[in-house]
C-alpha cells in the first residue's frame, strides 16, 4: 500500500499558494465562500486539465471514482458539479490570470537560457545542434514565430 502523496499532490506542492493567497485576497474570491474556496477550485481545474476531462459532469464522476484519495489531493470534501458551476460563474477570472502571470515570470527567469524549441511543420523531427536565436519562443509584443 503507497504511504506517499499522490502525484496529483506532489505536483500541487510546486505552486507558490502564498502567491495565490495574494490573489485571491487582491479580489476578494473567497469573500461568502461555504464549501468550495478558490484554492480547491484551482485544484479540480488543474485536476480536469492534466487528466483531460471534458465537462463537469467528468470532473465529478472522475473526482468522485478517487473519493478516498480526496483529503490527499488536497479537497476537503467531494465535488460536487453544482458547486464547481456556481464557482466557475461566480469567482473573478483575475484571480486566476494573475496566477497565471506570476507563474509564468517564474518560468520565463528558469528558462531564460534554455532553448525551447516551437513545434512547427516546416522544420524536421530532429533537434539542431546548437540553438539560435529564431528557435527561442518569443516573448509578448516581440512578433510572431518566423
Amino acid at each position: 500500500m503507497n504511504t506517499g502523496k499522490t502525484l496529483f499532490a506532489q505536483l500541487m506542492d510546486f505552486l507558490p499558494w502564498t502567491t495565490f493567497g495574494r490573489c485571491v485576497l487582491r479580489y476578494r474570491g473567497d469573500k461568502n465562500v461555504r464549501t468550495l474556496n478558490c484554492a480547491e477550485q484551482f485544484r479540480v481545474m488543474a485536476f480536469a486539465q492534466l487528466t483531460y476531462r471534458e465537462s463537469l459532469r467528468d470532473i465529478e464522476v472522475c473526482l468522485s471514482a478517487q473519493e478516498a484519495k480526496l483529503y490527499h489531493m488536497g479537497f476537503r470534501e467531494p465535488i460536487r458539479r453544482s458547486t464547481l458551476a456556481d464557482a466557475n460563474e461566480s469567482r473573478d477570472w483575475r484571480i486566476y490570470a494573475d496566477f497565471a502571470q506570476t507563474l509564468t515570470a517564474t518560468a520565463r527567469r528558469l528558462y531564460a537560457n534554455t532553448c525551447v524549441l516551437a513545434p512547427q511543420s516546416d522544420r524536421p523531427n530532429r533537434l539542431p545542434a546548437t540553438c539560435t536565436k529564431d528557435m527561442f519562443i518569443p516573448r509578448p509584443g516581440e512578433g510572431n514565430l518566423k
